[in-house]
Protein backbone atom coordinates (compact mmCIF):
# COMPACT_ATOMS: atom_id res chain seq x y z
CA UNK A 1 0.00 0.00 0.00
CA UNK A 2 1.40 3.22 -0.46
CA UNK A 3 -0.22 6.77 0.37
CA UNK A 4 0.64 10.37 -1.23
CA UNK A 5 0.23 14.25 -0.40
CA UNK A 6 1.49 16.70 -2.43
CA UNK A 7 3.05 19.98 -0.91
CA UNK A 8 2.83 23.18 -3.14
CA UNK A 9 5.32 26.20 -1.93
CA UNK A 10 4.99 29.91 -3.47
CA UNK A 11 7.60 32.67 -2.52
CA UNK A 12 10.23 32.80 0.83
CA UNK A 13 10.02 30.92 3.66
CA UNK A 14 8.52 33.88 5.91
CA UNK A 15 6.58 35.74 3.31
CA UNK A 16 5.52 32.71 1.35
CA UNK A 17 2.55 30.42 1.47
CA UNK A 18 1.88 27.10 0.54
CA UNK A 19 -0.76 24.21 0.23
CA UNK A 20 -1.49 20.88 0.87
CA UNK A 21 -3.47 18.04 -1.18
CA UNK A 22 -3.87 14.29 -0.16
CA UNK A 23 -4.46 11.41 -1.99
CA UNK A 24 -7.78 10.91 -0.47
CA UNK A 25 -9.26 14.71 -0.92
CA UNK A 26 -9.10 15.24 3.23
CA UNK A 27 -6.59 17.74 2.51
CA UNK A 28 -7.09 20.10 -0.58
CA UNK A 29 -5.14 23.21 -1.01
CA UNK A 30 -5.00 23.30 3.01
CA UNK A 31 -2.89 25.98 3.51
CA UNK A 32 0.28 26.33 5.56
CA UNK A 33 2.60 28.93 6.21
CA UNK A 34 5.64 30.15 8.39
CA UNK A 35 3.76 31.80 11.03
CA UNK A 36 1.17 28.77 11.18
CA UNK A 37 4.29 26.45 11.62
CA UNK A 38 6.74 28.83 13.61
CA UNK A 39 4.12 31.28 15.59
CA UNK A 40 0.22 30.88 16.43
CA UNK A 41 -1.05 30.53 12.74
CA UNK A 42 -4.44 28.87 12.04
CA UNK A 43 -3.46 27.17 9.55
CA UNK A 44 -2.00 23.61 9.21
CA UNK A 45 1.76 22.53 9.84
CA UNK A 46 3.87 19.43 9.48
CA UNK A 47 4.02 18.96 12.58
CA UNK A 48 0.14 18.74 13.51
CA UNK A 49 -0.10 16.62 10.43
CA UNK A 50 2.54 14.13 11.84
CA UNK A 51 0.46 14.77 15.49
CA UNK A 52 -3.18 13.52 13.58
CA UNK A 53 -1.29 10.34 12.02
CA UNK A 54 0.29 9.43 15.04
CA UNK A 55 -2.86 10.02 17.10
CA UNK A 56 -4.74 7.99 14.57
CA UNK A 57 -2.46 5.17 14.59
CA UNK A 58 -1.83 4.28 17.77
CA UNK A 59 -5.48 4.87 18.54
CA UNK A 60 -6.22 2.31 15.34
CA UNK A 61 -3.56 -0.20 17.19
CA UNK A 62 -4.40 0.02 20.24
CA UNK A 63 -8.48 -1.23 19.31
CA UNK A 64 -6.69 -4.18 17.29
CA UNK A 65 -4.83 -5.50 20.31
CA UNK A 66 -7.27 -4.78 22.59
CA UNK A 67 -10.24 -6.69 20.35
CA UNK A 68 -7.69 -9.40 19.95
CA UNK A 69 -7.09 -9.56 23.86
CA UNK A 70 -11.08 -10.21 24.06
CA UNK A 71 -12.17 -6.32 25.00
CA UNK A 72 -14.61 -4.16 23.61
CA UNK A 73 -13.52 -0.82 24.12
CA UNK A 74 -16.46 1.13 24.27
CA UNK A 75 -14.16 4.93 23.61
CA UNK A 76 -10.28 5.78 23.00
CA UNK A 77 -9.62 9.25 22.75
CA UNK A 78 -5.46 10.01 22.15
CA UNK A 79 -4.07 13.35 21.85
CA UNK A 80 -0.76 13.27 20.23
CA UNK A 81 1.67 16.45 20.34
CA UNK A 82 4.41 17.11 18.81
CA UNK A 83 7.52 19.14 19.79
CA UNK A 84 9.60 20.82 17.66
CA UNK A 85 12.68 22.38 18.88
CA UNK A 86 15.84 23.97 17.49
CA UNK A 87 14.40 22.72 14.14
CA UNK A 88 14.21 19.53 14.91
CA UNK A 89 10.61 17.57 15.61
CA UNK A 90 12.43 15.49 18.98
CA UNK A 91 9.53 14.06 20.78
CA UNK A 92 5.70 12.85 20.71
CA UNK A 93 3.34 13.00 23.48
CA UNK A 94 0.71 9.94 23.41
CA UNK A 95 -2.01 11.70 25.71
CA UNK A 96 -5.34 8.55 26.01
CA UNK A 97 -8.39 8.20 27.89
CA UNK A 98 -10.23 5.09 27.52
CA UNK A 99 -13.64 3.05 28.32
CA UNK A 100 -13.14 -0.17 28.16
CA UNK A 101 -15.42 -2.50 30.51
CA UNK A 102 -14.13 -5.68 32.35
CA UNK A 103 -9.78 -5.04 31.62
CA UNK A 104 -7.95 -4.40 35.10
CA UNK A 105 -5.83 -1.60 34.75
CA UNK A 106 -2.75 -3.77 34.96
CA UNK A 107 -4.14 -5.07 31.52
CA UNK A 108 -4.55 -1.88 29.81
CA UNK A 109 -1.30 -0.18 30.57
CA UNK A 110 0.83 -3.28 29.31
CA UNK A 111 -1.97 -3.66 26.11
CA UNK A 112 -1.87 0.61 25.32
CA UNK A 113 2.17 -0.17 25.95
CA UNK A 114 2.38 -2.53 23.42
CA UNK A 115 0.40 -0.28 20.87
CA UNK A 116 2.42 2.54 21.51
CA UNK A 117 5.72 0.13 20.43
CA UNK A 118 3.77 -1.32 17.73
CA UNK A 119 1.75 1.13 15.95
CA UNK A 120 3.43 1.60 12.48
CA UNK A 121 3.93 5.00 12.63
CA UNK A 122 5.55 5.25 16.71
CA UNK A 123 8.32 2.69 14.40
CA UNK A 124 8.47 5.11 11.55
CA UNK A 125 9.50 8.36 13.90
CA UNK A 126 12.75 7.75 15.05
CA UNK A 127 12.48 10.30 18.27
CA UNK A 128 11.41 9.57 21.77
CA UNK A 129 7.60 8.70 22.44
CA UNK A 130 5.75 8.76 25.38
CA UNK A 131 2.29 7.70 26.55
CA UNK A 132 0.21 8.52 29.22
CA UNK A 133 -2.62 6.44 29.42
CA UNK A 134 -5.77 6.99 31.62
CA UNK A 135 -8.91 4.07 31.78
CA UNK A 136 -12.13 5.57 32.65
Amino acid sequence: MKRNATAVWNGTIKEGKGHLTSQSGVLTKTPYTFVSRFENGTDTNPEELMAAAHAGCFTMKLSAELTSAGYNPEELTTTASITLENGVITKSDLVLTAKIKGITEEEFQRIAKLAEETCPVSNAYKLEITLNATLI
